[in-house]
């Protein structure tokens, strides 16, 4: 390896990014940022705190406790990542749930919350050596990346392998419930006024829908290795 990079990845809901982004982190000895567990986070604490729920958004009331919302990562050797930590509270767990699904797409499309987190983000890769993945990573938070990464995968696919990450979590979901969701953050993340989810001209595509993570992670690290070898 010539020369640490920034790698981006970027995609819809469930085709694997974090998956892909923690395999290629271990095996490059980067830091990897899961951005959508931030963004969980925030929809988490505005959860707890009766900001939103499923009749209404009071996104000001949000926007003002935002000083309020200290997130960082910390890693944890046994599984290998770093995990989520909502003002010093280890909310890993919570916020993988269906029901932080529901509204997290609804609380990153608030132009305030985005702008402090996008801030913290660009400030964890300045020294590259970074694997983070989520919505806007490569137009956005790391337009000028040395690789981008834009995964995707049908809604089926995707809501097959959330079903059965959540049933094997023990989650009580149904597979339409799982499938509308997804549907829903699709609509809702490509639609935002605010860093929609679009692939960046510079990016390379990859349907994953045919691929096990095994096939998907030597693709794209015959990828970082080819950039890196041009540096």
């Amino acid at each position: 390896m010539n020369k640490k990079i920034t790698i981006a990845i970027d995609g819809f809901s469930s085709t694997g990014k974090s998956t892909l982004a923690k395999q290629l982190a271990n095996n490059l000895g980067y830091v990897y940022v899961d951005t959508g567990a931030m963004y969980r986070a925030v929809t988490f604490f505005a959860m707890q705190n009766g900001y939103i729920n499923a009749d209404s958004f009071d996104k000001q009331t949000l926007i003002n406790s935002l000083p309020n919302i200290q997130l960082h990562f910390k890693f944890n050797a046994d599984l290998g990542f770093g995990e989520m930590y909502l003002n010093d509270v280890n909310v890993e767990t919570e916020i993988r749930t269906i029901e932080v699904s529901r509204f997290v797409s609804k609380v990153a499309e608030v132009s305030e919350v985005r702008a402090k987190l996008v801030e913290q983000q660009k400030e964890m890769g300045k020294n590259k050596g970074i694997v983070m993945d989520g919505r806007d990573i490569g137009t956005v938070v790391f337009p000028n990346a040395e690789l981008k990464i834009f995964m995707t995968a049908s809604a089926t696919t995707r809501a097959k392998r959330r079903y059965d990450e959540l049933v094997q979590k023990g989650d009580k979901v149904t597979f339409e419930e799982v499938l509308k969701n997804v549907e829903e953050r699709d609509h809702i993340d490509t639609h935002r006024e605010d860093s929609p989810l679009v692939i960046a001209e510079d990016a390379i595509e990859i349907d994953n829908s045919h691929l096990n993570r095994e096939e998907q992670f030597a693709l794209v690290l015959d990828l970082v290795n080819d950039m890196t070898k041009t540096l």
